[in-house]
């Protein structure tokens, strides 16, 4: 594998998280009662992925990537319902971007990557309440950027 292609997929994933972050604050404001554990659980485990990219893109040499002041959502987010959906959505970005991410790297980073796809899977199948055949591979189909 390259380091530039492992950077630049650390980098990607990175911004995913950063964009997860600031969805989740949304998700945070908006979400129920009965929901709101679930949600601060997924936002400090964004929290958590995203610092450790950042440790990880230094020690390959590279200078992470910002978080930026805001992130366009996908859509309106006026109620918990919608929370919910957004949540399931910031999921499939993320898994989206480790499926990336396995494919780029090797031995513990890839292990790692692997383990927060299927972290962000299992996050959206409990959000959406359903699964989807490959989680991380039919959300790169139509994904475009890592946006909340």
């Amino acid at each position: 594998m390259s380091e530039k292609r492992e950077v630049q997929a650390l980098q990607e994933a990175l911004a995913a998280e950063h964009a997860a972050v600031y969805g989740y604050g949304v998700v945070g404001g908006r979400i129920g009662e009965a929901r709101r554990a679930e949600a601060t659980a997924a936002y400090d485990s964004h929290r958590a992925r995203r610092d450790a990219l950042v440790r990880a893109v230094r020690s390959l040499g590279g200078t992470p990537v910002a978080a930026a002041a805001g992130y366009a959502l996908p859509f309106p987010v006026p109620d918990s319902a919608a929370a919910v959906r957004l949540a399931a959505v910031l999921e499939d970005r993320v898994a989206g971007v480790y499926a990336d991410v396995v494919r780029a790297t090797e031995g513990g980073r890839r292990g790692t990557a692997a383990e927060a796809l299927r972290e962000a899977a299992v996050r959206a199948v409990r959000w959406r309440g359903e699964s989807v055949a490959f989680p991380g591979l039919a959300e790169r189909a139509g994904a475009a950027s890592p946006t909340a």
